[in-house]
């Protein structure tokens, strides 16, 4: 077998032994992540979660997906703890404590601090008597596996079933409480995540460029002029956006132009997008018929034009 080949077939064997793990820890998931996921939801404070070497770097990961999923949460270094941060978990806090083998001495005097003051406490470990588990309110045990390398000795599958466990207990959590893609987008407001779930209300301009039918075509190209959007709205009795003046339009009609009205010239039945409307569809739709701003109205609705949305500012925002 050759050297690349050697790589090869040791890659599939991590991922293949890893993912028998995964559906190992699924089929065996019980009552006690029913139990668990109900003492973070009912929990007045904080999540704590924690864990030492690999596994105080997942524990990182957990409480990062806890907190951008509805679940406040935050990550505590055992050691560190002994040394004054305990003091940063409360009464009404939960918890959660990692440990593949369940004797990481670090985690003594965490494990100490929830039993005095009575505060919940959650332990995932590999090994069922282990001190962790025997001391914890509700135990969650990683069914046995084996570790990625031959020697057994690295923790690869063991972290990775525990990635996974955080993961579970907090999609269970979102779900419950129907987390939604806007309170995803309120704790998610930078980097492409943010700019994905950006709306159009988000970036649209709020000083529209708006004439009624019976406006003649000078004072509409004064308002053309002012606003600097190069383009102008025509709105109704109603209020809704019963046209739209471009500069195509205004070609089209440069015989006798200022011998005539806006309605006189203007499209009807403009393309516009909903306020709530993500920026992402209406950047496509700018993009699909080769414009450059949209009119926003208040609702799919109320066709009241409420902003207008440039094709500069959607590509400012990070959104492509």
């Amino acid at each position: 077998m050759t050297l690349p080949q050697t790589f090869l077939s040791v890659g599939q064997r991590v991922i293949r032994r890893e993912a028998e793990a995964l559906t190992t820890l699924a089929d065996t998931l019980g009552e006690t992540f029913v139990t668990a996921t109900s003492l973070i939801l009912g929990a007045k404070g904080r999540t704590i979660v924690t864990g030492m070497g690999k596994s105080g770097h997942i524990a990182r990961k957990i409480a990062a997906t806890f907190a951008s999923t509805g679940t406040p949460a935050h990550f505590v270094h055992p050691a560190e703890a002994s040394h004054g941060d305990l003091g940063m978990i409360g009464k009404d806090d939960v918890v959660l404590i990692l440990s593949n083998s369940g004797e990481t001495p670090e985690l003594a005097d965490m494990i100490a601090y929830t039993r005095r003051f009575q505060i919940p406490m959650i332990g995932v470990a590999s090994n069922p008597n282990s001190s962790l588990i025997r001391a914890c309110d509700v135990p969650l045990i990683l069914p046995k596996a084996e570790e990625a390398c031959d020697q057994g000795i690295v923790p690869t599958t063991s972290t990775t079933m525990t990635l996974a466990l955080g993961d579970a207990l907090a999609i269970a959590l979102m779900d419950h409480r129907s987390f939604t893609a806007d309170n995803f987008r309120m704790l998610h407001p930078g980097g492409k995540l943010g700019a994905r779930l950006t709306k159009a209300s988000d970036l649209m301009n709020t000083d529209l460029p708006l004439v009624r039918p019976d406006t003649p075509m000078q004072d509409t190209l004064d308002v053309i002029s002012a606003k600097g959007f190069g383009v102008v709205g025509v709105i109704g009795p109603d209020g809704e956006l019963a046209g739209i003046i471009t500069d195509g339009d205004l070609r089209r009609n440069i015989d006798g132009l200022l011998f005539k009205t806006a309605g006189d010239i203007m499209t009807t039945n403009p393309l516009t997008i909903a306020a709530d409307a993500l920026a992402e569809k209406a950047l496509a739709r700018m993009d699909e018929r080769s414009i450059t701003c949209l009119f926003v109205r208040h609702s799919a609705e109320d066709g009241r034009p409420c902003g207008i949305l440039k094709i500069q500012d959607c590509l400012r925002a990070g959104i492509v």
